[in-house]
């Protein structure tokens, strides 16, 4: 198994749902980078599942940078940042040990690893092991903040239900961002918020679970970053999206819409603002032959609905090889999406400060910290 990723910085996951403790190691980070364990901890909350809609597990996360960081700083070594498991319920998961979840990685982590896997919470497979990413993440948004680079996402829809779309001109996009910056379930309209928190709540009512699809924005990133072809920003930040176990599809500017467009309707006209080149409109999503082109990244991610459910469920007893009916026991989430837009906003952060380091060198972190200290 491998569970690295990465160019210039490189992130490494270890551990398991019910194991001792989860954690990341990044490789490759700056030196003189200032922490701020603060931060790190507000963006850890928004991971944090709070209230009927989402599961009923609590973990303390509580993240413990154990390597790579001295006086406040980064020391350019490799960090190492641990999170401790400490509220899990393993015999939930003893009874239904050889019958696989439908749509969970039961079955194919099996045959894979041959039995051997921890199947407790679905051991690295688990959703929890999205948390050691957040608190990275952190960093990464951090140190793309001190570039004047701002990452974010909202909850766009849910079935029907939809929320307002991000702007199209950035000073108002900015605004946006930032109004999303200390909410929970990130929508920004509060009525699109309040009837997605009651859908998802009479899902988890009816022992069932939603999904629906994330909408990022990125305001301030530099034009001639990415490469064509097998490292365009569009694969770089795509390979990472679809990490998330429950993410189905990822898009770029106007996406899956451009087939009912025309070239006419498509195309982004260029023009000159205040000296820089912009385009007139942004279907393309800031990307232009795999390249960033100087206008907001537009992404939009799917997620599935929650594959725990407590519905009856047909499977098969993997011993005997008979079929059978699966009820599961546990604590789950009705919907992970609202948990899920940190997950996203941090992978998206990791990707680019990667990118942007492979652009411009480690040293073009330089000269400006997370928190504006000499």
């Amino acid at each position: 198994m491998k569970s690295a990723i990465g160019q210039c910085i490189e992130l490494s996951l270890f551990g398991e749902s019910h194991g001792e403790a989860i954690g990341v190691v990044i490789q490759g980070l700056p030196s003189g980078i200032r922490i701020d364990e603060a931060w790190m901890g507000k963006q850890m909350e928004k991971r944090k599942p709070k209230g009927k809609i989402s599961t009923q597990r609590q973990e303390a996360d509580v993240p413990e940078i154990v390597s790579g960081v001295f006086e406040g700083r980064t020391t350019g070594t490799p960090l190492c940042i641990l999170i401790r498991n400490e509220n899990m319920r393993s015999k939930d998961y003893s009874k239904t040990r050889y019958i696989p979840r439908p749509s969970h990685a039961d079955y194919t982590a099996e045959i894979k690893y041959l039995g051997y896997q921890d199947y407790r919470g679905g051991g690295h497979f688990s959703g929890r092991i999205t948390a050691p990413l957040v608190a990275a993440g952190a960093i990464f948004l951090q140190m793309l903040k001190a570039k004047g680079i701002e990452v974010g996402t909202h909850v766009a829809q849910m079935q029907e239900l939809t929320d307002a779309p991000f702007a199209d001109e950035e000073a108002e996009l900015r605004a946006q961002l930032l109004s999303l910056e200390d909410q929970y379930l990130a929508c920004l309209s509060d009525s699109t918020r309040t009837a997605i928190q009651q859908r998802i709540e009479q899902a988890q009512a009816q022992g069932d679970s939603m999904g629906g699809i994330l909408e990022s924005a990125v305001i301030g990133m530099p034009a001639g970053v990415g490469e064509p072809f097998f490292d365009s920003v569009e694969s770089r930040l795509a390979h990472l999206l679809f990490s998330i176990g429950a993410v189905k599809g990822v898009e770029f500017g106007d996406g899956f819409d451009f087939a009912a467009k025309r070239g006419s309707e498509a195309n982004d006209g260029i023009t000159i603002n205040n000296g820089h080149i912009r385009t007139l409109t942004n279907h393309n999503g800031g990307i232009n032959g795999g390249i960033t082109n100087g206008m907001p990244l537009r992404i939009r991610t799917v997620v599935k609905p929650t594959p725990s459910i407590y519905k009856p469920q047909p499977s098969v007893n993997l011993k005997t090889g008979e079929p059978t009916t699966l009820q599961i026991e546990g604590r789950h989430d009705p919907a992970i999406l609202h948990r899920a837009r940190v997950v996203v906003d941090s992978l998206i952060a990791f990707g680019l400060a990667d990118l942007l380091t492979e652009r411009f060198g480690i040293l073009w972190w330089e000269g400006e910290r997370p928190c504006g200290e000499d």
